[in-house]
């Protein structure tokens, strides 16, 4: 399943910068979704060095939250937003209290971490199934609406997507660079122990940190519901590509995950003017194992000494 809801979108006949355009419109609905997912996915490596391979399917609880509110309670999607960031961001709360804090305190290792969450990835995956079933949804969006200013074709729903996803990301860059949070955030992900002879309250940044990624994994949720369709394997097919992405940007660094979640959208989008849409995921992978031969820490990742 791809990211993107465009492939059902015709591309400006005329080709050119017409369809240059209309496939970075595409690529920057897409890649807001990786984006903001990336960005949640990195936040807890780099703090809590947790691989969460349950983090898609956060967002597909995402989805089926703003479901809820936004079709069963007949709410508007400002609603469903809150909704998905309040689920989610509890989820992340109750795991980290009842899971990886006793894990952590017992000194378990990455293996044994890694294997919890892929198992909870299929637990959360199938308790969706089980609740809502395995019929595909959509929200309360017009899917039919769109504008055709050029010659191009921009749906309410990229609309939507690209701005709501451009403020949050921007709101976020600013929390990481500005706050004291996210200055002890970023405190935490270069040095934990460094970190706490700061006096940085580390337990408080962990908190805040699962708030964080799970209220980013909410949205990123309902964006790719509304940029597509919901579904249980919503948040699954959209892992991988996120992962991808947190690589391309740097290992743990959120900013490096904001500007390759963009990046990967946007190159899958614009290899569908020379492949047929089947093989962008395949060309996005490709320009990803290019770039890390060249820069293998990732665009703002460091080198990590060798002695």
């Amino acid at each position: 399943m791809a990211v993107g809801a465009t492939d059902s979108l015709p591309i400006a006949a005329g080709g050119g910068v017409e369809e240059l355009l209309q496939t970075t419109i595409n690529g920057l609905a897409s890649g807001s979704i990786l984006a903001l997912g990336a960005i949640g996915l990195s936040l807890v490596y780099g703090i809590l060095k947790l691989v969460n391979f349950a983090h898609g399917d956060f967002m597909t609880l995402g989805g089926y939250a703003a479901f809820v509110v936004n079709v069963t309670l007949g709410l508007p999607l400002i609603a469903a937003a809150l909704g998905a960031i309040v689920v989610v961001a509890v989820l992340g709360l109750v795991l980290e209290w009842a899971i990886w804090r006793p894990m952590r305190n017992r000194g378990a290792g990455i293996m044994q971490l890694l294997l919890m969450t892929i198992g909870l990835a299929f637990v959360l995956r199938n308790l969706i199934l089980f609740v809502w079933g395995g019929e595909v949804r959509t929200l309360d969006v017009d899917q039919t609406q769109a504008w055709h200013p050029f010659g191009l074709t921009i749906s309410l729903n990229q609309v939507i997507v690209i701005t709501a996803a451009g403020v949050v990301l921007v709101a976020v860059g600013l929390l990481l660079k500005l706050t004291r949070l996210g200055k002890s955030m970023r405190a935490m992900s270069d040095n934990q122990d460094l970190a706490e002879v700061a006096g940085i309250n580390t337990g408080r940044v962990i908190t805040y940190t699962w708030i964080l990624s799970g209220s980013l994994a909410g949205l990123a949720g309902m964006f790719a519901a509304i940029n597509t369709t919901l579904s249980p394997n919503t948040g699954w097919f959209l892992l991988l590509p996120i992962f991808a992405a947190v690589v391309l940007g740097g290992i743990g660094n959120a900013y490096g995950a904001l500007v390759g979640g963009l990046a990967i959208g946007l190159v899958q989008e614009w290899s569908t003017m020379i492949f047929v849409p089947t093989y962008k995921e395949a060309v996005g992978f490709a320009v990803l194992i290019l770039i890390l031969l060249v820069r293998p820490q990732g665009i703002f990742g460091h080198r990590e000494r060798t002695a």
